[in-house]
């Protein structure tokens, strides 16, 4: 892959007699935002700590920009950046003292505008036992980006922020993938994932059992689309009225609602049936299936198996 950012070749993580992840490979371009996807034990934490050289692989191949997290840690501090589910900050320290203290060992000069884009203006003197869940976590980011790192890893990032700050950070993303800097997202929320990932990865039980764009994901899978509709008259509520394709139906607020496998023909006759009963279309909606869908479906689909 041209301009990769991130390699890993046949990584597997062991605990004792626990594998945490068993054989994943994956490459990561620069620039790209990757999604890293799964449940709690899935592996996506000890992927994430042995790409920042926090913990040793058991076997393959690691490689972030280039280098080798366990074997040159040292070259790799400053080409990544590290939000952790939890900062592990001193009790006693303020966001002015974390700032400079993060720089200085990144050798970067101090970034003091970012605590004020991340809301932190008022508390850069407060200790940080002082600041809000909300807050510690938007102190987290702003630390992990001052040394502008070529590589971001973000574990759960907007756990625990509110709907202003979720939007400064995705804001703060897109700006720092701009600026070509690459990103892994590892999280729950599969929206968040969906928006944000350019491509992405879902774990189960240590393997990756599905990995490319979020549309080409939920195109995979055995969804059904959901199509609404609602017209004039409601002709379409008449008994007997049947479509192709559907494979359930509801009414809801003056919708009929289909959900198809095939939305081409099922669209397609349910106009043809308005425009015959000279009914008057007021709104059509067609919603495909979502990454959420898609992750839940796989995991019910493992479970059974």
């Amino acid at each position: 892959m041209p301009n990769t950012m991130i390699e890993v070749q046949n990584f597997r993580k062991a605990y004792g007699d626990y594998l945490a992840v068993d054989n994943i490979s994956f490459a990561v371009k620069q620039g790209e935002i990757f999604g890293l996807l799964g449940p709690n034990g899935a592996g996506k934490t000890s992927t994430l700590e042995c790409l920042e050289g926090l913990r040793a692989p058991s076997g393959g191949t690691l490689r972030v920009a280039g280098i080798d997290p366990v074997a040159d840690a040292r070259k790799l501090r400053n080409v990544i950046g590290v939000q952790l589910q939890s900062a592990g900050l001193p009790e006693s320290i303020t966001p002015d003292e974390a700032m400079k203290f993060f720089c200085a060992y990144h050798e970067a000069p101090p970034r003091f505008d970012l605590l004020e884009r991340m809301g932190l203006a008022e508390k850069r003197k407060a200790q940080f036992f002082e600041l809000s869940t909300g807050q510690q976590r938007r102190l987290a980011l702003a630390l992990a980006v001052a040394h502008r790192p070529q590589a971001l890893f973000l574990d759960e990032p907007t756990a625990g922020l509110d709907v202003a700050t979720r939007v400064e950070l995705h804001d703060m993303m897109r700006e720092l993938q701009s600026a070509g800097t690459t990103i892994i997202l590892a999280t729950h929320d599969m929206a968040e994932a969906e928006e944000m990932s350019d491509r992405v990865a879902i774990l189960l039980k240590g393997k990756i059992v599905s990995i490319g764009t979020p549309l080409e994901i939920t195109a995979t899978g055995k969804g059904l689309t959901k199509i609404s509709v609602r017209t004039q008259d409601a002709t379409l509520s008449a008994t007997g009225v049947a479509f192709p394709a559907v494979r359930q139906h509801a009414v809801k607020d003056e919708y009929n609602i289909y959900f198809s496998s095939d939305i081409g023909p099922t669209v397609s006759a349910i106009i043809a049936h308005i425009e015959s009963r000279k009914d008057a279309l007021i709104d059509l909606r067609v919603e495909r299936p979502s990454l959420e869908d898609r992750f839940l479906e796989l995991t019910n689909s493992r479970a059974a198996q």
